[in-house]
């Protein structure tokens, strides 16, 4: 059987998209989402558990990423989970374990990014919509199955 390496996340950034790019003009996005668990202790007090995720896009994703996303936003991010490892500036190995996103869904309605997001600029593109095609209503139900 072969290996699966596969996270899904949905949460809340805890700061805006950091873009930075690469020598060769590669944007590279890191987010922080945080995903939240609620549950009832063994008094019956609710009781709320919070995990930080770290996210990393590339290339056009990343781009979408900062131009979208902001403080506060809520999204789902798909993608392997990765480790790097590099030496700090005292020579130091350092480890890192982040979700490499190849995956992105935006889940706020269109304009809000969650409650930090209330003057974020808005977006000069028009809203697009899907025309709904009719044309499917006169086909008959002649199916096989």
């Amino acid at each position: 059987m072969s290996s699966l390496n596969k996270a899904m996340v949905i949460g809340r950034l805890g700061q805006d998209p950091e873009v930075r790019y690469t020598q060769s003009n590669t944007a590279v996005a890191t987010l922080n989402v945080a995903t939240s668990e609620r549950y009832k202790d063994r008094n019956g007090e609710l009781q709320e558990s919070t995990e930080w995720h770290r996210i990393v896009a590339w290339g056009r994703l990343a781009e979408i990423c900062q131009e979208y996303l902001k403080k506060g936003s809520l999204a789902y991010f798909e993608g392997p989970i990765q480790t790097r490892e590099w030496e700090d500036k005292d020579g130091q190995k350092r480890y890192t374990t982040e979700i490499k996103a190849l995956n992105m869904q935006m889940l706020d309605s269109r304009g809000s990014g969650g409650p930090s997001n209330s003057n974020a600029q808005k977006s000069s593109k028009p809203a697009q919509t899907a025309e709904i095609d009719d044309s499917f209503d006169d086909m008959d139900d002649d199916l096989p199955f």
